[in-house]
């Protein structure tokens, strides 16, 4: 009989996020795949648990998911952990859910601490809707294409930094989206937990005189456009008319003229067969 794989969520940094159902997956398995064995070995020796590890990381992720998924196979269980968090969130976690998913190898989540809903329930931004966009490519053309790809993304966005290339993504932000509000939440759980609410033109001010220490989350607002930006590329009604007189000439009916360029263009068939009749 095959083993499962259990993806176990670990604590962000204040070890009492640690939940009774994780402790307990890490005490009954048979293994455990982590990213960094010494990271992993200080939380098991803080709950006592005595597993074997399995080092499983971005640069042996392809030879070890494999031989992870093997012994699953042969009947043992396995947990995945990683420095903190939760696995296969910005990753190589994903790759061996992947793998057992082909496999045909059942994956067992056991929830917990997660670096991006814990910014976002205090960052005091609108969380309805959000996206996670991960860590920007140290590569600036790469990092550009990526911010330039959602700069007019509407709902509230998420990334990871690394405080060595935060002033330079806030720069590059406010650069290619002009200035937006931002809460950068930092040590999050930790003893010098801090978040900072402010703009990202303020956020390039601050950082600039002062240098960024821990590891950073930023919840930034999504693109409110401007009432000329949100006419951008719509035509005019003059427009939309010659193009119905044109399906007309052609021999269109005009009202299936009309209902397919109301479809084509998101406007009001009414609004636009009344133009269309007047114009007659």
């Amino acid at each position: 009989m095959q083993g499962k794989l259990y993806v176990v969520a670990t604590p962000i940094g204040n070890l009492g996020d640690f939940s009774p159902r994780a402790i307990e997956t890490l005490s009954s398995v048979d293994f455990i795949a982590a990213e960094d064995t010494r990271v992993g070995a200080k939380l098991l020796n803080k709950f006592e648990i005595k597993k074997p590890q399995v080092s499983y990381f971005e640069h042996n992720k392809r030879q070890k998911g494999q031989y992870i998924a093997e012994r699953i196979l042969a009947g043992e269980n396995c947990a995945i952990i990683t420095d903190a968090g939760t696995p296969a969130i910005s990753d190589p976690g994903t790759d061996l859910v992947d793998i057992c998913k082909d496999m045909g190898i059942e994956v067992v989540s056991v929830p917990g601490p997660s670096a991006i809903i814990t910014a976002l329930s205090i960052s005091g931004m609108e969380c309805g809707r959000f996206c996670f966009e991960g860590f920007l490519s140290t590569n600036k053309k790469s990092r550009v294409e990526h911010l330039k790809e959602v700069a007019r993304e509407k709902r509230t966005m998420v990334f990871y930094e690394a405080p060595h290339k935060l002033l330079r993504t806030l720069e590059d932000m406010l650069e290619y989206w002009g200035d937006r509000p931002i809460a950068l939440c930092r040590e999050l759980t930790k003893l010098h937990e801090e978040v900072v609410r402010t703009t990202l033109s303020e956020a390039v001010a601050k950082y600039t005189e002062a240098s960024p220490k821990g590891e950073f989350v930023l919840i930034i607002g999504g693109w409110k456009p401007t009432e000329e930006e949100l006419n951008e590329g719509v035509p005019t009604m003059e427009m939309l008319l010659e193009e119905v007189s044109s399906r007309v000439e052609k021999g269109e009916k005009l009202s299936s003229a009309v209902k397919a360029v109301a479809q084509q263009y998101g406007v009001s068939k009414n609004t636009l067969y009344k133009a269309a009749q007047d114009a007659e």
